[in-house]
């Protein structure tokens, strides 16, 4: 059909609420929007007058898959402003539990959020009819990202233990130990999902991206660094705002972020894989190569490939972490409360979250920008809609329909916590 609208006005397998609408005139892509109408939640608005310890806990209920990359970009931008870094066995803690959420986020998205689509099934429920005990290890690799964040944070959502200047309380040896034996079975298990997820049929889809992500001087980037592109943006993170900007579509209630002077860019696994390969741990690497797996990956599909990776890294950073720890005498660095401004980054599972605060005096936050993942990648996703549709205008509506919903998974949108049925109108 030369003219067509295609509507999915609930995608289904994705955190939160947004539809699609592409239009079709003529035999060519005339319109695409990916539309997020979940009502605004001003987390900005109200942060104002809150005082800059609350931040931390505040910023956590954004999301209850990836509290912990709030609450690492909230408290190294208070710490950036305050002139204190938190260095040593408090900076591996915050590691560790970056790790037990990317392992819960990671093992989740790959086996109930996207692995269907490969598989020709419907939803993860109907994944587990056919193969109960891939989704059992699956559920059994998740909680133990899961655990690692309640040894750490005191409890899996929404953890209550991260405060400015490190911890209120830090574990004891005898609590992390545990962990190991389960953590290196869980290695395991995602090295063999790195080689089944890689047998996947990929459509022969890949474009030019202009891939950013944080990059540190010696390790995989989780925590702070500098911002990255491969094509030459090298800033620290203070300078994000000169290099990128926010702006309003009439489309969605998140705002579209571009980088100035270039459009759209791509920010999360890809990224960070791109751009970091060569700091990934040797298990992690080993398993890319002997996949064929190596930068750059351009196709987007593939992204389930480079999430089973990055999920062998996080056990295994997770487990070293461990076997490192000692004790820190303290389970916060002191410091002084002043006025100033101060920008945090990190990397949420889903891509590279920023944080600027201002305060007054008094630690009062005066002005609060936030800017996540998904509405990094929202203009991203919404040009690769464009290219696939245009590429595959002649597959039959279910199909095309199948296809586009895939497309938008590839990025694993985290518009909110909550799923929905699809239904699709073609005119």
């Amino acid at each position: 059909m030369k003219n067509r609208i295609i509507k999915v006005d609930q995608l289904a397998r994705v955190e939160g609420e947004g539809s699609l609408f592409v239009k079709i005139a003529d035999g060519k892509v005339a319109d695409v929007k990916l539309k997020i109408y979940e009502p605004p939640r001003f987390f900005e608005a109200f942060l104002r007058g809150r005082s800059y310890a609350e931040a931390p806990d505040i910023t956590a209920r954004i999301c209850g898959i990836c509290p912990i990359a709030y609450q690492m970009s909230s408290v190294t931008a208070m710490e950036d402003a305050f002139g204190v870094e938190v260095t040593g066995q408090l900076a591996a803690l915050r590691r560790l539990i970056y790790c037990g959420e990317w392992i819960e986020s990671h093992v989740l998205h790959m086996y109930m959020l996207h692995a269907p689509d490969f598989l020709g099934y419907e939803d993860a429920l109907q994944l587990a009819k056919d193969k109960p005990e891939l989704v059992k290890t699956a559920l059994q690799m998740k909680k133990i990202g899961n655990d690692v964040m309640i040894v750490i944070g005191g409890r899996e959502i929404h953890p209550i233990n991260v405060r400015v200047g490190g911890f209120y309380r830090v574990p004891a040896k005898s609590e992390l130990t545990p962990l190991l034996d389960r953590l290196k079975w869980a290695r395991d298990q995602a090295i063999e999902t790195a080689k089944l997820v890689n047998t996947f049929e990929f459509p022969p889809f890949e474009l030019e991206y202009e891939f950013v992500s944080l990059r540190s001087p010696d390790e995989y980037p989780i925590i702070g660094g500098r911002f990255v592109s491969n094509s030459g943006l090298d800033i620290a993170i203070r300078e994000y705002e000169f290099h990128f900007e926010e702006r309003h579509v009439h489309h969605s209630h998140a705002l579209h972020s571009i980088e100035k002077g270039k459009g759209a860019y791509h920010v999360g696994p890809l990224a960070r894989f791109n751009l970091n390969f060569d700091f990934l741990s040797p298990i992690a690497k080993q398993v890319a190569n002997e996949i064929g797996l190596r930068p750059m990956v351009k196709n987007p599909f593939k992204s389930i490939v480079v999430r089973a990776i990055e999920t062998i890294y996080a056990y295994d950073e997770a487990i070293r972490i461990i076997e490192q720890y000692e004790e820190p005498e303290s389970p916060t660095v002191h410091y002084e409360v002043q006025a100033g401004i101060g920008f945090g980054a990190s990397e949420a599972p889903r891509g590279t979250l920023y944080h600027r605060y201002r305060l007054g005096s008094d630690g009062t936050i005066l002005d609060a920008k936030i800017v996540p993942p998904t509405a990094q990648n929202q203009p991203t996703i919404e040009n690769d809609l464009r290219q696939f549709v245009t590429a595959n205008i002649d597959l039959p509506r279910e199909a095309l329909t199948w296809k586009v919903e895939q497309a938008v998974r590839n990025y694993d949108p985290c518009i909110s916590c909550a799923t929905h049925f699809v239904r699709l109108e073609i005119d």
